[in-house]
């Protein structure tokens, strides 16, 4: 149970839409809510757009609409659209090499990775060979001259293992190779402006006052030594999580200081620190349902099942849940609503964001209050997307 007063939630629902109102509140006294905010599109209609609870706990600053929130792996959606956009347009090919737009990366036994592998979690270039000081995972070409360095850690398209960090990497050399900007710029320029949507990869100093604090974010490297973990493993085989080590054991967000959060929200590390207000990021997703921005024949490719393993070799069996396609997780299971061929994804500690083409709703839920045991199925998102369909009268499985 929360033991904070009773909180005053902010914003609007239209008529059919009032029990997500309901469920949204719940959050808070039932569900340990501390700050968060919910916007959902229907139709290309503004259905709701909510907020309340405490952006910072130390200074009691109240959610805002306007609040930004770290949304973790929920920012690789962001990077899969840019990368399904220069598709789309014909400037890139899905499934051709990664080297035939960047040719260092072919090194190491690389040269035949699609880009459509990374996509899908399935290349084995899960990080580079040497582990890299916080400080040095600032430096955007120190990183990627390491990953086009590294052999791949398993046989490329024998196995399937979350690309925590280096799916943004790589992704992001390719559209700066492709364009000429980097993944921030170009997702700022070609998506963020022109439909006037709140989402940000490398954030400017100016909007760092906007940004929600994490709650209760466990720290990385030290969950991974409670565990026994290697502090970087010579093999994935080395320790039942040695393969997350290399996977997360270079992302910087706890490592560089508290007075260095900024550092860390100005870099752009595409796959982990994109931030987003819940109406922004609703906005992407309406934008996907209208078809605005991907063509509708372009977006079946988004949600073609690049499955057919039972366990990730670094998020272990928990992949069952949902399912990966080119760059989103899919909704196999019905987990996020009863759509089964929904697609988003989900970040840490309970953001998530999804498109259901066939209902036309751009869905987004972001919060604070990081709950470290949930990974696309948090109640308290679940809670709210269940109202959405109940109110459509598609009931949730």
């Amino acid at each position: 149970m929360n033991d904070h007063p009773r909180v005053t939630v902010a914003g609007t629902s239209s008529p059919p839409f009032e029990r997500v109102r309901d469920a949204f509140e719940a959050n808070f006294r039932e569900r340990g809510e501390i700050g968060a905010a919910v916007a959902v599109w229907v139709e290309g209609q503004l259905a709701v757009n909510l907020w309340g609870g405490t952006a910072n706990v130390t200074t009691k600053r109240r959610w805002q609409e306007n609040t930004l929130a770290s949304i973790f792996s929920g920012s690789k959606a962001l990077v899969s659209t840019c990368i399904h956009l220069l598709s789309d347009r014909g400037e890139l090919d899905l499934h051709s090499p990664v080297a035939e737009y960047w040719p260092d990366f072919a090194q190491a036994g690389k040269r035949d990775i699609t880009v459509a592998a990374v996509m899908g979690h399935r290349s084995g270039v899960i990080g580079p060979r040497t582990r890299l000081a916080p400080r040095e995972t600032l430096d955007w070409d120190a990183v990627c001259a390491h990953i086009a360095a590294a052999e791949p850690w398993w046989e490329p398209g024998t196995a399937q293992g979350y690309h925590v960090v280096t799916f943004g990497f790589i992704l992001g050399e390719i559209v700066r190779r492709v364009t000429g900007r980097t993944l921030g710029e170009y997702l700022r320029r070609e998506i963020a402006e022109p439909l006037g949507i709140d989402v940000h990869i490398g954030l400017a100093d100016s909007q760092h006052h906007r940004c929600a604090d994490m709650v209760n974010k466990p720290h990385i490297r030290g969950v991974l030594a409670d565990a026994g973990a290697p502090g970087y493993p010579t093999s994935i085989d080395d320790h039942p999580m040695a393969a997350l080590s290399v996977a997360m054991g270079f992302i910087p967000d706890d490592e560089l200081g508290s007075d260095d959060i900024t550092a860390w929200r100005t870099a752009e590390f595409p796959a982990t620190n994109g931030h987003v207000s819940a109406l922004g990021l609703a906005g992407l997703y309406n934008a996907l349902a209208q078809g605005k921005l991907l063509s509708y024949e372009h977006m079946e490719k988004c949600r073609i099942s690049q499955g057919g393993f039972e366990s990730d070799v670094v998020l272990g069996p928990r992949v069952a849940d949902h399912g990966w396609g080119l760059g989103f997780m899919l909704n196999q299971r019905g987990v996020n609503g009863p759509n089964t061929r929904t697609f988003g994804h989900g970040g840490s500690g309970g953001s998530f964001g999804f498109v259901d083409l066939e209902h036309r709703i751009g869905y987004a839920y972001v919060m604070n209050n990081f709950d470290a045991t949930k990974c696309n199925a948090d109640p308290r998102s679940v809670a709210l997307s269940n109202e959405i369909y109940s109110a459509l009268g598609v009931i949730p499985g």
